[in-house]
């Protein structure tokens, strides 16, 4: 259960296991998920300029560094392999890769909706920093959470 980078052979099922991960937030979510919008490319974009991490074809995360950390996103774990530690172990990496790169903390967003990632985040040592609103909303529809890294 060693997380490995991504290659380009890998965009077509990353791409796949996020549609059916956040697919499960549809009607949940608004405005709904940027997931919608990514194609192959995007998926190659990430994984050339920035990283994409795996866990076998069950679990993935795109990591970007940013000025004051590492940006943790499409953090998907398939179903049936929830329970079993991989996106825990994909936070892991995470903060190993930040700590390569000299970065302070990681950093994500979720969905106001989503509860249960708000208590998942919290339990890997995520605290609720900051909250946003999409275009054309009047209420916050994200909540920031950062993990500072000592």
């Amino acid at each position: 259960m060693t997380p490995r980078p991504a290659n380009k052979a890998d965009a077509g099922w990353v791409l796949a296991l996020i549609q059916r991960v956040f697919a499960e937030h549809d009607g949940r979510v608004d405005p709904p998920s940027s997931m919608h919008q990514m194609c192959l490319e995007d998926v190659e974009q990430q994984a050339e300029n920035h990283e994409v991490w795996v866990i076998g074809k069950e679990a993935c995360v795109f990591l970007t560094a940013q000025e004051n950390g590492l940006y943790v996103g499409k953090l998907a774990v398939a179903p049936e392999a929830r329970g079993k530690g991989r996106a825990r172990a994909l936070i892991m990496q995470a903060e190993k890769r930040a700590r390569a790169l000299h970065l302070p903390q990681l950093a994500l967003q979720t969905r106001v909706e989503l509860v249960e990632n708000h208590t998942a985040f919290q339990a890997l040592g995520f605290v609720k920093t900051d909250e946003s609103a999409h275009p054309g909303f009047d209420r916050a529809t994200s909540f920031r959470f950062t993990k500072v890294l000592v």
